[in-house]
């Protein structure tokens, strides 16, 4: 194709969809999913111009994006894992939009571009965001899962050896990056608990579990990314080449641009993993334990590959011992071990702490199964855990990784999988640890009735983390120790029966009016507010904040991208605190 041909054909593009577009109601205001707007408009009144989208879009690239307004494709990319924000039809996305390659997302963000009202635009992966997020009411979503389809389930995924990285699809899931990485003897170092998020979805918060205090988050594991900004930009960027892109999108919300290849280094892998629970009566006990084994520099530094820990409050057959993180192959407790667990929990006042870690050892790494039977000894001797509930098996490194697959098939299983899913996640300072484990765990929690999923609790190294990224820590304390460790808290239950809904959101408002008269700095992870002043304020602060419009301002001028998150509306407007 010539270039004057292309840019006509561009031209052509950028007028069809703006038509397109241009007739619905797109609201100019920061979307509340709750609010009216005219509906989409019907398959019949725009089928003749969305063909002629795909023709100019198949003229470009030689495939063929696909548009679809069905009321079917709409209403299942107006939901997620939360299923806990109810979007009628009328705030449904007029469209859903699936790209066979980048290029038809930069076509299609160019267009919005050149609207005379830019219409929102939202990547989504596999729908895993729990609060709407990937919403665009009005809009258009990205199934990015598409991509895949359209090269190949695996043509984007690609190992370089000697490189010692692999080229992943934005759209991949990790568990796919996984199994790609392992054919060749290696492996990523940091991971998510839950396997089946897509490589750009994680990448787009941050990306934490155990082994963030050894690898910092997901977001600190990448070498290179493409991205397609909010104008439209194909840029492939690194701290090397367009790094203030770089460190915009990596934990950016999606409000920057849509990442359609990330480079992650890799590392060699083992082959097996020694897991151990071990039970705490008190959190002193849990989070000392816990930050020895996080010290680079302790006397236990080095001992576990993974640390984490839950919060264990109910012991009506719930809690850790029938819950899903402990289906085969993590089903640690026999009936007799049940018993004495909840024998223990009443002499705790009915709340006991879980130290969760693991040894990896085999394969390609430099571990043996002698070092590790070293490792567990020193550990089980070592530790303040309550005595004689010490729990250890041996599983493969990719049963490790993938644990949570097997309870997500049982709950499938019984229905219980998609079901609502008001969860709670906090970053916290050191410092204040302890005060929140009394005033939520034996508290707001307690008196509540835990129940319906895990509450997680363990720390993380901040020097581990990239300070020039979009991802939000709580602020360091004075206390310089307190300034490089901090706590996440997830408290990630799932609402099954009538009223677990309203309740378990009545004690989520609860934890945050404890922490704000306790005066306890957290910050949200995964994070949802409603407004821009809210997001500005209680969740970037000044200087943050600063950088984060600036970047919006560069990448994303129209505020095209991620409406549903509700921090920008068009126009973009700034916004002093």
């Amino acid at each position: 194709m010539t270039t004057a041909r292309a840019t006509t054909t561009m031209v052509a593009l950028c007028f069809l969809l703006s038509y397109v577009f241009s007739a619905l109601t797109v609201d100019p205001h920061p979307p509340t999913l709750a609010a009216s707007a005219a509906p989409p408009p019907t398959a019949s009144s725009s089928s003749v111009v969305i063909d002629d989208i795909i023709r100019v879009l198949a003229d470009i690239n030689t495939t063929a994006a696909r548009i679809r307004t069905d009321a079917e494709a709409t209403a299942r990319a107006s939901t997620d894992f939360g299923t806990n924000v109810t979007v009628d039809a009328a705030r449904r996305p007029a469209a859903v939009f699936y790209p066979s390659c980048a290029a038809d997302i930069a076509a299609l963000l160019r267009a919005s571009s050149a609207s005379a009202t830019p219409f929102p635009v939202s990547a989504r992966g596999r729908g895993h965001s729990t609060r709407g997020q990937a919403t665009a009411p009005g809009g258009v979503v990205i199934d990015m899962a598409s991509l895949a389809v359209a090269a190949g389930r695996h043509h984007r995924l690609a190992v370089s050896v000697d490189g010692r990285y692999i080229d992943a699809g934005g759209e991949q899931l990790w568990v796919d990056v996984l199994h790609a990485a392992l054919a060749h003897g290696l492996t990523p170092r940091s991971w998510t608990d839950y396997l089946h998020l897509t490589v750009g979805g994680t990448l787009s918060n941050a990306g934490i579990s155990g082994q963030a205090f050894r690898h910092g988050p997901q977001i600190s594991n990448v070498l290179e990314l493409d991205v397609v900004t909010g104008t439209g930009d194909m840029v492939t960027c690194s701290k090397h080449k367009d790094a203030d892109l770089f460190d915009a999108v990596l934990g950016g919300l999606g409000q920057f641009g849509i990442i359609t290849r990330a480079r992650i280094p890799l590392a060699p892998a083992p082959a097996r993993a020694r897991w151990v629970r071990l039970l705490y009566t008190a959190a002193a006990d849990l989070t000392a334990d816990q930050e020895r084994l996080i010290d680079d520099g302790g006397a236990l530094a080095g001992l576990m590959d993974y640390v984490e820990g839950s919060v264990l409050t109910d012991f009506q057959g719930q809690g850790l011992i029938g819950s899903w993180r402990s289906q085969p192959p993590s089903s640690f407790y026999s009936t007799a071990d049940a018993a004495r667990i909840a024998a223990l929990a009443k002499e705790a006042a009915g709340v006991l702490y879980c130290l969760e870690g693991a040894l990896y050892y085999g394969g390609a790494s430099d571990t043996t199964a002698a070092d590790v039977d070293k490792g567990v000894e020193v550990l089980v001797q070592e530790l303040r855990y309550a005595r004689g509930f010490a729990f250890v098996q041996d599983v493969s490194y990719v049963q490790f990784l993938d644990r949570v697959s097997a309870g997500e098939r049982k709950l499938r299983g019984e229905g219980l999988w998609d079901v609502p899913h008001p969860w709670l996640n906090l970053f916290l300072p050191r410092s204040s640890i302890l005060d929140f484990a009394a005033g939520v765990f034996h508290g707001v929690l307690l008196r509540g009735g835990g129940g319906g999923g895990p509450v997680l609790v363990y720390p993380m190294n901040r020097g581990k983390w990239d300070s020039a990224t979009s991802a939000v820590l709580p602020l360091p304390e004075d206390d310089e120790d307190d300034d490089e460790v901090f706590y996440t808290v997830g408290i990630l239950r799932s609402a099954v029966a009538d009223g677990d809904m309203r309740r378990m959101e009545e004690q989520n408002a609860e934890v945050a009016r404890f922490c704000e008269a306790a005066g306890i700095p957290c910050t949200q992870y995964l994070a949802y507010y409603t407004t821009q002043a809210e997001w500005a304020a209680r969740h970037f602060g000044t200087r943050r904040w600063d950088t984060f419009l600036r970047r919006k301002r560069k990448y994303d001028p129209m505020a095209i991208l991620s409406r549903g998150q509700r921090i920008f509306s068009y126009p973009l407007a700034g916004l002093m605190i």
